[in-house]
């Protein structure tokens, strides 16, 4: 059984992160300042969306929880492949709107930031499936841990806001242009 603490993934995706970002920057023989702050929200909104989608939300003694991998329980079959069956099915309502908002809300952000930074989603279809294609991931990422359930309710969920994010950027580059 190995235990993955936020703080290890953190540094994780913080080294890989140092790693491409200096990859590129020698690559091109500069440093773009503005570009790097851009992709600074980029990567914000990795390390804010890998806390809630592995990472159990609520907390013991203050601490987020680890992530645990054991092989005896790895690929449980723990998917919801039918959409809104369980989406309603908590024994608390509070737990209905953390689940419905959070996964809703959690990708606003990234609809908002990705097209704004990465000119190549300079279309609806591109952004959408950029969009899509995270949360398939993240799903599919989430297969080897037991504690964790890919469910089609969350990529629905994260998808509509994901696409909202881009109504929200589309919106305000419309008014930045008047």
């Amino acid at each position: 059984m190995t235990a993955i603490s936020y703080g290890s993934l953190v540094v994780a995706i913080s080294v890989i992160w140092i790693f491409i970002r200096t990859y590129f920057a020698v690559k091109q023989r500069r440093f773009d300042l503005k570009r790097e702050i851009q992709l600074l929200f980029v990567y914000i909104c990795i390390v804010v969306v890998a806390r809630f989608t592995f990472f159990p939300f609520s907390k013991v003694n203050g601490q987020i929880q680890p992530l645990i991998f054991d092989t005896a329980t790895a690929f449980s079959p723990r998917i919801n492949w039918i959409p809104l069956v369980n989406l309603l099915d908590y024994p608390d309502k509070r737990d209905i709107l953390l689940n419905v908002v959070g996964n809703f809300a959690m990708f606003i952000p990234l609809g908002i930031v990705w097209p704004g930074v990465y000119k190549e989603l300079n279309s609806a279809g591109k952004v959408i499936s950029a969009g899509v294609g995270v949360s398939l991931l993240i799903e599919i990422l989430q297969l080897p841990f037991y504690d964790r359930v890919s469910d089609v309710d969350d990529l629905i969920l994260n998808s509509l806001g994901y696409i909202t994010g881009y109504g929200i950027w589309l919106l305000v580059r419309k008014l930045a242009k008047k």
